[in-house]
């Protein structure tokens, strides 16, 4: 069974209520989901799972989260060579770069050496019915992502 970590920043509960149900698709492959704010964790947790999933929403003009900034800083001085993520969020199409917070998380996870097994899952404000479903088989496509790969 998997462990999978699911690090999040959410201003307005958008990015949170993705998180939640992601967590649920996770679970429901039957591997475990550690769901956690960004303020409330350090990089280093990662090395304690199998893979981990980072969302966020994004501020300004595309920035990053600043609950972010540190937990990336940290990043930086871990050994994720080969380390299974990927990354998820809400945004506002209303601005010029839509869910850019999303990618800079990917790239920097690609920087650190991670895995990325999935392409993002991007939502405008907050999951409508159809994004719920999505989030859910975004967990849980993940983490029979990561099953296949403990099979013999």
């Amino acid at each position: 069974m998997s462990k999978i970590i699911i690090v999040y920043a959410s201003l307005t509960g958008n990015t949170e209520e993705m998180a939640e149900l992601i967590a649920e698709g996770v679970r429901s492959t039957g591997a475990a989901a550690d769901l956690k704010m960004v303020e409330d964790c350090n990089a280093v947790h990662l090395l304690e799972y199998d893979a981990c999933l980072l969302g966020a929403y994004t501020w300004g003009d595309g920035e990053l989260p600043d609950e972010f900034s540190d937990f990336v800083d940290e990043m930086k001085g871990l050994n994720l060579v080969g380390f299974r993520a990927a990354v998820f969020g809400s945004g506002d199409t209303s601005y010029r770069l839509y869910c850019a917070a999303v990618d800079e998380l990917e790239q920097r996870l690609r920087e650190f050496g991670a895995i990325i097994v999935q392409p993002p899952l991007k939502v405008e404000y907050g999951p409508n019915p159809e994004e719920k479903v999505l989030c859910r088989e975004f967990g849980a496509s993940f983490a029979q992502s990561l099953g296949a790969l403990h099979q013999p």
